[in-house]
């Protein structure tokens, strides 16, 4: 009887608690996050690259640093916002659904990015226009408060245990490809229009691009079905408030709603928060210096040509969307915390040999710096997918996600353009961007010092996730066996204690 009450303390799986993935939409669910990640990233990488004509277009100065101050300020602003939409969008996801949120949030980002390259520009109608180029960031911004959030989310609870890194990393690949067809578009029409070309009408071209690319980005999330975990949670729920007096229960119905999710993300993940927004930074700041401040640090603070600048730029991006889903694929094998402990490490230690090669001048030695950066970029870009959903649990995953994810983003992310070129002209000193990576890298580490290993794992509040039945059947009997060794070993401790030694000696698995 000892036994079987000690079995029971912790139940092997059933067939019925592990979710086989369908496959077909599997691959859809990644095909249409990805296609999201490359739209938002379409419009990052045209704002970098166009950010001096920008300047000139909606910002009339004599002063170039001015100009390029103050279209970052307007990018920054785009980020101020989103902890907003986070708010909104979070747990609305968490509410409504995945899908249907992200929907939503890809026909507004498409909306703002295409109305920029429909504004008039100052010498038009004066101070309107820089409010109207505002006024579609912000749109964008709190659009994109809920957008990579639930993107991740959507990814992860639909990928297999297994390949959560790997699957996930997809979703990075479209930030990158994003990245790189907007700025390689605006290369080549600066190469083919010149310099006035692209100030006259050239820098429109690329935001009217983003009408198209989000039809089709709507069109496959609008095919997209809920993922498992949420509608099995979803289940639980409607249960739950079912059992109370006229079929709701007061308490559950409070635990349920907006403020009820807000009050449990700060009181009881408060620590998974903030090692949430450490890791967003140390991903962020990075991503940021490298994509929308290094162009016009090249350009505008170290005077090399625009042209090569772009090159060595999108270069960087081409090498980090070929190797991410490789670093995803590394951390199922290896683990999340390995990665990013020794990307920490790598950015403390290599960020002022960067700048100081991106410096130096010339092709070769500018290449090598972007290199480095972007290896550095790819470490984190391919790990962050699967590492930060699997910090909060199903019910509350999307709304606390947005809320941390934004929140770092908004404070260290979108403002290291503007904080950078904002030091580097105050105070001359070139290396300024070396010093904001090492700081970035810092806050990562010791982030990562409290994570929790979660490759190969369920989700918290669900159930595993495999590819096929056939390894859904092996689960459940490796399960079964590791209950039955942890019964007998407790067993063995309590009647026979002077044995439980031998007995370990004698099974290599010893019980674990």
């Amino acid at each position: 009887m000892l036994r079987t009450l000690l079995r029971r303390r912790k139940e092997p799986l059933t067939i019925s608690d592990v979710t086989v993935v369908d496959r077909p939409g599997l691959r859809r669910a990644v095909a249409a996050t990805a296609v999201g990640n490359t739209m938002e990233w379409f419009d990052f990488g045209v704002y970098a690259y166009v950010a001096v004509t920008l300047g000139k277009v909606f910002f009339p100065s004599d002063s170039a640093a001015t100009q390029v101050v103050s279209t970052f300020a307007t990018f920054a602003v785009a980020f101020l916002v989103r902890p907003l939409g986070g708010l909104v969008f979070g747990p609305l996801g968490d509410r409504i659904g995945r899908r249907r949120v992200l929907s939503t949030t890809m026909i507004m980002m498409a909306i703002g990015t295409f109305a920029v390259g429909l504004l008039p520009g100052y010498d038009s109608i004066g101070i309107a226009a820089p409010l109207l180029l505002l006024a579609c960031r912000v749109v964008q911004g709190f659009s994109t408060g809920g957008e990579y959030a639930g993107a991740t989310t959507y990814i992860a609870e639909f990928a297999p245990d297994r390949r959560r890194g790997f699957l996930g990393s997809w979703l990075d690949f479209g930030t990158f490809v994003g990245y790189s067809l907007g700025s390689g578009v605006v290369t080549v029409l600066t190469a083919a229009l010149g310099e006035q070309g692209m100030v006259d009408w050239g820098w429109r071209v690329p935001f009217l691009i983003a009408g198209p690319l989000g039809l089709i980005g709507l069109y496959m999330r609008l095919r997209l079905e809920e993922t498992p975990a949420f509608q099995q949670e979803a289940e639980r729920a409607a249960e739950a408030v079912g059992a109370g007096k006229d079929g709701v229960d007061p308490v559950e119905e409070a635990r349920q709603s907006g403020k009820g999710r807000l009050k449990e993300i700060f009181t009881r993940h408060w620590q998974a928060v903030l090692i949430c927004m450490g890791l967003v930074l140390l991903y962020n700041v990075t991503n940021y210096m490298v994509t929308s401040y290094l162009p016009t640090y090249m350009t505008s603070t170290l005077g090399q040509n625009p042209t090569t600048a772009q090159v060595l730029v999108l270069g960087t991006m081409i090498l980090v969307a070929l190797t991410i889903t490789v670093v995803g694929r590394s951390s199922d094998r290896w683990g999340r915390r390995p990665m990013f402990m020794a990307g920490s490490v790598a950015l403390i230690a290599l960020a002022i040999p960067a700048l100081l090669l991106i410096q130096a001048g010339g092709f070769l030695m500018p290449a090598v710096g972007c290199v480095i950066l972007g290896l550095l970029l790819v470490i984190f870009a391919g790990t962050s997918a699967a590492t930060l959903p699997a910090l909060f649990p199903t019910r509350l995953r999307y709304g606390a996600l947005s809320i941390a994810f934004n929140i770092s983003v908004s404070l260290f992310g979108g403002t290291t353009p503007l904080v950078a070129s904002w030091l580097v002209a105050t105070t001359g000193d070139k290396l300024v961007p070396a010093y904001y990576l090492m700081g970035a890298g810092l806050v990562g580490l010791v982030s990562t010092i409290f994570l929790h290993e979660t490759a190969g794992k369920p989700l918290r509040g669900s159930g595993p996730m495999v590819e096929t039945v056939e390894e859904a059947h092996r689960l459940v009997a490796r399960s079964r066996t590791r209950a039955g060794r942890r019964a007998r070993d407790v067993w063995i401790r309590l009647r026979h204690p002077w044995a439980a030694q031998r007995y370990r000696d004698h099974d290599g698995d010893g019980g674990r």
